[in-house]
Formats: C-alpha cells, structure tokens, sequence
C-alpha cells in the first residue's frame, strides 16, 4: 500500500519498452532472447519499487528512474542459464550420487557424438534391411565379458529389479532375507521395488543373522524364487551370518525354484581394494576389514539363475542396469511389456558400449572411475602440493592432509582409500561460508567440511581442474 510520499516516487518508474529501447539493453537482444531481457526488465523494475516502497529515494535521470543495464543483462543470462552445469569435485568420493556417478570415458563421449548428431542403425538391420533390436549391438560384448548366456539391457538397476521381478516372480513369494532388505538414495527401499512389481515379500531370519533352514522352511507352492540383495552400500560386521550364494541356489534348484541376484554396483573385473588400516585412521569409521565386490562371472559361477547390475558405478560408465543369466529367462523378460517403458535409448547404449570394449580391450584405465580408484597415494600427495602451490602464489595458506577418500555410489562402504587434500587455513566460523562460495563459483567446486576443516580432496580433481580449484578458493575466501 502506497502513501502521499511514496505515490509520486512510483510515477517515476519507467515502462517496460521504455528500458528495452535503451541502447545498453536494447544490444542485449544480440546474444539473447527477447523474452528473457523482457522478463529480466520486469524483475528488475519489481526490485526498484520493491525498494521505493520501503522508503527508498530514487535514482533519476532525465525525470526518470535509472535502471542497471548491468543487472538486467546478468538477470537476462541466468533465466537462459541451463540448470545443470558442469562441477569439479572435491569431495573424494569417486562415485558420487549426487554429482552424476560415474564421468564417461573418452571414448563413449566420441561414440555418443557419433551417433548422437544423425541416424543409426538403432533397430535396423543393415545386412538384411528389417527391423532388429536394439539389445543385439552389445550381446557378443557382454557375453564375452560375464560369460553369461543372455542380456538385457535397461534404465538403470532398479528398473531390472523390477523387470525381473515383474517378468518372472509377479503374483508370487519371493523370499529374502530381513539383512539385505536395503534401502538406496532418495528412500528407495528394496520392499518398495518388489511391491511395485507384483511379487510377494516374503521375509525371513533376523535383521543380523540368517540361515538356510530360514529360506527352505518358508517355501510354499506359491513360492517363485529366492532372492539375495548385495549389501552395496552398507556392511554388517560382529554377531552375523549369512547364506552363501552357492548354497542358496543350490537350494532353490532342488525345490524346482529360482535363484536371482541383485548385485547392485556390480564389478565386471576384480577391484583389488585394500583393507584399512585401524591403526592410523583419520575417521571414526575405519574397519580392519575390507568386503571383497563379486563379479558378475564369479556371482553366475556359483549357480544364480539371474543377475542384474548398475552400468554407472563400479562399471564406470552411463545410468543403466543390465540383466545377466538364462537365455530362457532372458528370453521371457524380453518379451515382457514392461521393458518397452524401461528400454534404453541409443545414448545409453552408444556410451555403454564403449565402455566395455575398454573392459575387452583391457584398457580399464581409460575409465575415469577405475583411474581415480586406482591412484597411488605418490601420485596424490604430487597432486596435492601443485595444487598447495599454486594457491601459495595467490598469497593463500594451506595445509596438504592425508584422509580417507570413499568410492560412494552404493559400492564398496568399507573400502575408505588413503588419499590427500588441501585445506586452507580458515577459523572454523569461516568454514561454511568459504565453502558455499566454492559452490557459487564458476565452474562450481564442491569441497567437504570434516572436523572442523575445509577439505579440497585431490583423487576426483583432475590435474587439468588445479588451477579452476585454486582460482575458486582464492575467490571463495578474499569473498
């Protein structure tokens, strides 16, 4: 509501068209669209009165209010500005949900520009000029690498969790065990999964121990298969037990029942992870033990009927789950109605691909995320003190830590390697805010904040991104 002051104060403000005939904003239509400058315009004409309102007196010129060309033209870029940009991780977690998994090779980042920019022979075959199917492409590849029968491929792990539950399990019990009922980022809950699919939970042995007699005495005639969920993302140590895979689905077969497995992260070559080191540790959480991740190959070897894996963690390439097992039982799911809503698209696959002629070609240190897990801890202290150095020049102090680092993703949660960061020598009540400037920097950089220090962890910067990370930090704390 206005006043007698205030009222003549607004008469001032100009039009719309007004400021965009301006010449200052009237260039900006060059490089942006009309109806950004326009809205940009308006919004900052709404902050002007917003500010007359409150008792602000006004900048005139020429009997009119003087409008920031400046801030409109900033205004105008972030209205065009795509939400998703690209970041530099400084976290130390390899996989890190968040900020999109896995990076992509090279080589799939050619492949998809490949097939991206025209058409393919998506499902079409060439030889013979009919349709064909878009599963065909990456068969022998996959066979090759998991020596599994049949594939498929889909979206991502859940949705062939829910293929394989819906195509061979819906309308009946699936038993597993109360231990492996896991629940993924974003509340994504296992239970939830099978619900969705029209499966039948049925739950046995304790939340820390279960056993084979558990399994064989719930099985009814309604039962369809047993089910043994990976613990990806978390480990339980002490007072536990569990069934082995081998005699799981040794098990099952003798009662005429399915064994499937959700292996989650899903490792197509060992990852040779070293145990941690209780003793030295920089964190409450270290354990003297270190899981091994099961392979595919290992994992169908001790008999599993069916195996479905993530393409985007351990694997190191793009969002999608692939299906590993029986031809008959692959055959069934690819018939399934659902997996036209779960198929995916030839981006997916194009990048995909790539990535495995890597594992085939053994050239796994191509991948990006198999490079960053497997970087001795010379090559990141190296890494750490050029990256000291350069903020040394820009008169900003640090110190180079050793700390744990994580693979992240749901994958491997014992498995904490030794690496380095940099941290600038910061009161602790500046911590917060040097690190939401990192974010608000461009490119943005994503540090951690650990026992009261700002942490820039070296394994998932790459040594091209030192000087963008020491450019931030520089900006972040004179900010």
């Amino acid at each position: 509501m206005t006043d007698e002051r205030t009222s003549p104060k607004l008469r001032h403000l100009p039009k719309v068209d007004a400021v965009l005939a301006e010449p200052a904003v009237s260039a900006l239509l060059a490089d942006l669209p009309r109806w950004a400058v326009v809205d940009a315009i308006r919004e900052e004409l709404s902050l002007v009165r917003k500010k007359l309102l409150e008792g602000a007196d006004p900048d005139t010129e020429g009997g009119k209010l003087s409008v920031s060309s400046v801030a409109i033209a900033d205004r105008a870029r972030a209205l065009c500005a795509f939400p998703l940009q690209a970041v530099i991780n400084a976290t130390g977690v390899v996989l890190h949900t968040n900020l999109g998994r896995a990076p992509l090779c090279d080589r799939a980042l050619r492949r998809i520009s490949e097939l991206a920019s025209g058409y393919c022979n998506l499902e079409y075959q060439l030889e013979t000029g009919t349709r064909g199917s878009r599963q065909q492409p990456l068969a022998e590849l996959l066979h090759k690498l998991t020596g599994a029968p049949a594939h498929l491929i889909v979206n991502n792990n859940a949705a062939a969790v829910l293929l394989m539950l819906s195509g061979l399990c819906s309308g009946r019990e699936v038993i597993v065990s109360r231990g492996e009922l896991v629940e993924i980022g974003g509340s994504f809950r296992v239970p939830d999964v099978m619900r969705a699919s029209g499966a039948i939970l049925q739950e046995v042995g304790t939340t820390n121990r279960t056993h084979l007699r558990d399994y064989q005495s719930a099985v009814t005639e309604k039962t369809a298969a047993f089910l043994k969920v990976h613990r990806s993302n978390f480990a339980q140590l002490g007072f536990v037990t569990e069934v082995s895979l081998s005699n799981l689905a040794k098990s099952a077969h003798e009662r005429g029942l399915l064994c499937l497995y959700d292996l989650g992260s899903g490792a197509l070559v060992p990852m040779g992870t070293e145990p941690s080191d209780p003793s030295v540790g920089d964190t409450d959480e270290d354990e003297a033990t270190t899981q091994p991740e099961p392979t595919v190959k290992q994992v169908l070897a001790q008999g599993c009927d069916l195996v479905t894996l993530s393409g985007d963690k351990l694997l190191g390439g793009p969002q999608a789950g692939i299906l590993c097992g029986k031809a008959e039982l692959i055959a069934k799911l690819a018939r399934h109605p659902l997996l036209r809503a779960l198929r995916p698209d030839k981006l997916q696959l194009a990048a995909l691909g790539a990535t495995l002629e890597l594992y085939r070609d053994g050239l796994c240190s191509e991948l990006p995320t198999w490079r960053m897990l497997h970087q001795t801890e010379d090559t990141l202290r190296a890494r750490a003190e050029r990256l000291q150095q350069l903020l040394t020049v820009a008169a900003v102090s640090t110190d180079v830590l050793r700390v744990r680092s994580a693979v992240g993703g749901g994958a491997q949660p014992l498995h904490k390697p030794w690496s380095y960061a940099v941290s600038p020598q910061l009161p602790p009540c500046e911590l917060l805010a040097v690190q939401s400037a990192l974010r608000r920097h461009s490119p943005p950089v994503v540090a951690r904040v650990a026992r009261q220090r700002l942490l820039c962890d070296v394994r998932t910067i790459s040594d091209a991104q030192l000087p963008d990370v020491a450019r931030a930090l520089r900006a972040a704390i004179r900010r």
